[in-house]
C-alpha cells in the first residue's frame, strides 16, 4: 500500500517561509514515474490544488501561489517538496501531498484533486498577520 507522509508545517508570520516535505513509501510503481501534487484545504472551504509536478519535472501552479511557492522532487529520496515563501494569512490551511501513477493530459489537471488516488494525512500551516 502506498503511503505518503507530510512534514514541515507549522506557524509562521506573514512574509515568512516554510518548506513542506512528503515521503512516499510502499509503492509498487517506481516513485519517479508518479505524478505528484500539493493540495490545501482551509476550514469550510473546498480542497484546492496548489502545485503539481510530473515525472519529468514539469510543474503547474495555482495563480495564487505563482512566484511564491516552488514544487520539487528528489527521486533518489522518494520525496516531494513545497518551498513556500512570502507566506500570507490566506495560505493558512491543511496541506496534503498526493500521488498517482497516471499523468493528466493538461498541466491544469495537475491541480485537480480528482486526478490523484493516493493521499497523505496532511500537515497544518498557519500564517499570522
Amino acid at each position: 500500500q502506498v503511503q505518503l507522509v507530510e512534514s514541515g508545517g507549522g506557524s509562521v508570520q506573514a512574509g515568512g517561509s516554510l518548506r513542506l516535505s512528503c515521503v512516499v513509501s510502499g509503492y509498487t510503481y517506481t516513485y519517479s514515474r508518479y505524478c505528484m501534487g500539493w493540495f490545501r484545504q482551509a476550514p469550510e472551504k473546498e480542497r484546492e490544488g496548489v502545485a503539481g509536478i510530473d515525472s519529468v519535472g514539469s510543474a503547474s501552479y495555482a495563480d495564487s501561489v505563482k512566484g511564491r511557492f516552488t514544487i520539487s522532487r528528489d527521486n533518489a529520496k522518494n520525496t516531494l517538496y513545497l518551498q513556500m515563501n512570502s507566506l500570507k494569512p490566506e495560505d493558512s490551511a491543511m496541506y496534503y501531498c498526493a500521488a498517482d501513477t497516471r499523468t493528466p493530459g493538461y498541466y491544469s489537471d495537475y491541480l485537480d484533486h480528482k486526478n490523484f488516488y493516493y493521499w497523505g494525512q496532511g500537515t497544518q500551516v498557519t500564517v499570522s498577520s
